[in-house]
Order: C-alpha cells, then structure tokens, then sequence
C-alpha cells in the first residue's frame, strides 16, 4: 500500500472524517474530527435523517432534523476531507482549498434552504438539496482558483 497516496487519504475522509488523517499519521487531528463527526451526527439526528431521505419522507427528515447542530457538518466535513489531501501531499498548488471551502458553503446553503425549496415541484430536504448543492460549489471553487490563478502568476 502507498503512504503518500493523496487520493486514498481523501477517500477515506469522505468515508468519515478523520480516517484520512489518521492515515496521515496525524492521529490527535484524527481522533479529534471523528469525535466531532460522531457529536455532530447524534445531535443533528443525521443518520435518522438520512434513513428517512432514502426512504422518500421528506417531510418526516425535516421534522428529524436538528438544523442547529447540522449547520456545523458541512464545514467540519469538507475542511477534514481538505486536510487529509492537503497532508498526504496534494494541494501543492495556490488556492487548492477552493473547490472545498465553496462546496462547505453551497452544501451549508442548500441545508438552510432544504425545508421549503423545491426543485421542478420536488421536496428534497436536508439530504439531497444539500447533496446536489455540492457540485456548484466545486464547480465555482474550481474556477475561481483558476481565475485566481492565472490573474496573479
């Protein structure tokens, strides 16, 4: 098995935060983001809600959903995903952290907005608004740190 592989190290952090970085060795850091994510996780109900999300009760998974602690998930959860990657050896480059900070804060958004947006009529709730809020916020990460980029060689 490769130690220094990056993309192992940032997989097993999307997996749960922390396993990255005790793969790192980092194992303080480690033990500190899964406990995080463990009180996070039972405050916010989020395994009740993901359940019922899954199971189409949408309506149920708002009821579930404890907002105030789940607020904190998006930002705990892509900035240990980050600092995984960033030790194993990735993010070498100038505002790397981009994609991650601006999916923290469009998943962070989709959450406020899940109880009452609908999408072509479509209740998605705390799970899947969140979830597809993902992909606009890499997107614009993305372009922004090559905008900055190029704008500031």
């Amino acid at each position: 098995m490769n130690r220094n592989n990056k993309y192992e190290k940032l997989f097993w952090s999307i997996a749960l935060p922390g396993f990255g970085q005790i793969l790192n060795g980092r194992i303080f850091k480690g033990i500190l983001f899964i406990a995080l994510e463990f009180l996070i996780n039972i405050q916010s109900n989020f395994n009740e809600v993901i359940l019922l999300s899954f199971h189409g009760e949408i309506d149920k998974a708002i009821q579930q959903t404890n907002y105030q602690w789940l607020m904190f998930y998006p930002c705990l959860y892509m900035f240990a995903v980050w600092d995984a990657y960033k030790d194993a050896g990735g993010g070498k480059k100038p505002f790397s952290f981009m994609p991650f900070v601006f999916s923290a804060y469009f998943v962070t958004v989709g959450l406020i907005y899940s109880p009452d947006l609908r999408i072509m009529g479509i209740l998605l709730g705390p799970i899947w608004l969140p979830i597809l809020s993902i992909l606009p916020g890499v997107v614009i990460g993305l372009l922004l740190k090559k905008f900055i980029n190029q704008r500031y060689r």
